[in-house]
């Protein structure tokens, strides 16, 4: 089996490409449901030789099933926001470090030293529940830092502290709370990122990212908002920088699926759902079939445009009705 030595020290196209092949055989052996997936759709994991040729595993399988592979009890398992009363997924994974090793190599790639910024956490509905992967990054990358720190509803202590803090700062916020900041006090920040991340929660009216960017760009008095795309059912992070734009680690690429067609990836530049293959994910499933609909930019960034709504039951969403 791969270990997360191996899959942080990749640093090619084809190092990457023989890591997930050879990870891939070992989860469609060793991940039961996966297994059960790949056998409903009647493919012979030996038969694959290309990325491209992988299946995907649907996301909301993570709702329903144990998606595991380890010999070993999990240590940490960490769940989904569930707005609008839906099943949270679960992701469970066999070692908090893997988890804590990606995250910091994949910050430190894009951002440098953990310890060059304060790093402040607006995530009001994450903290408001157990179990979020996004919180207890925050804090790791918090305590690594060593200033900075979680803010639940009191944004005016949030812009004070800020304002008083001499070092770069980034604030990590979920996109509700930071409109509301943005709209309600129109704090001009100075040495900050904003950094969106999740969504409207059922807080706010859902608008486009361009829409939301403008909004934050006015209010805070920064050129741009970098991102963050990460969730649940993964280990690794994208980052954008601005203009919604993301970028992956080296141990993690998307494939742009088409709709109608979950088998058939889409030519680069050319819209559909996101497929992620995330190799930090070591003990559960690295090949995930995502909501989330965009565009490939080249090997290593993509657009995100939305999610795909009320898709309907055709093609592999029936298989996911057969092993719910």
């Amino acid at each position: 089996m791969l270990t997360i030595d191996q899959i942080l020290s990749i640093k090619s196209y084809a190092e990457f490409e023989a890591a997930a092949l050879e990870l891939f055989r070992f989860q469609a052996d060793r991940c039961k449901p996966y297994k059960e997936y790949i056998s409903l759709l009647g493919i012979e994991p030996h038969d694959v030789k290309r990325i491209e040729d992988i299946p995907f595993l649907p996301i909301e399988l993570f709702k329903s099933h144990d998606i595991y592979c380890a010999d070993t009890e999990p240590e940490i398992v960490f769940t989904s926001s569930n707005t609008g009363g839906t099943t949270p997924s679960r992701h469970m994974m066999a070692s908090k470090e893997v988890y804590r090793r990606a995250f910091t190599q994949a910050f430190e790639e894009f951002y440098g030293k953990i310890e060059e910024w304060s790093i402040y956490g607006l995530l009001p509905n994450y903290l408001e529940r157990e179990g979020s992967s996004l919180v207890y990054m925050t804090d790791e990358l918090i305590r690594r830092a060593g200033s900075g720190g979680f803010y639940l509803n009191d944004y005016e202590r949030l812009i004070e502290d800020m304002e008083h803090d001499p070092k770069p700062k980034i604030l990590l916020g979920v996109s509700y709370a930071l409109w509301d900041v943005a709209e309600q006090y129109a704090p001009k920040l100075k040495d900050t990122i904003i950094m969106e991340t999740g969504g409207m929660k059922g807080r706010r009216k859902e608008l486009s990212k361009s829409e939301l960017h403008d909004i934050l760009c006015r209010g805070f008095g920064v050129k741009s908002i970098h991102s963050e795309y990460g969730m649940a059912e993964l280990t690794s992070q994208a980052y954008s920088k601005g203009g919604g734009i993301f970028e992956t680690p080296r141990w993690m690429h998307i494939l742009v699926r088409d709709v109608n067609d979950p088998l058939d990836h889409t030519p680069q530049g050319m819209r559909g759902g996101i497929d992620v293959i995330d190799l930090a994910n070591l003990t559960s499933c690295a090949f995930i079939r995502t909501q989330d609909i965009g565009r490939k930019l080249d090997e290593r960034r993509f657009v995100l445009e939305g999610r795909i709504a009320g898709s309907d039951i055709r093609g592999c969403n029936l298989l996911v009705h057969n092993l719910l």
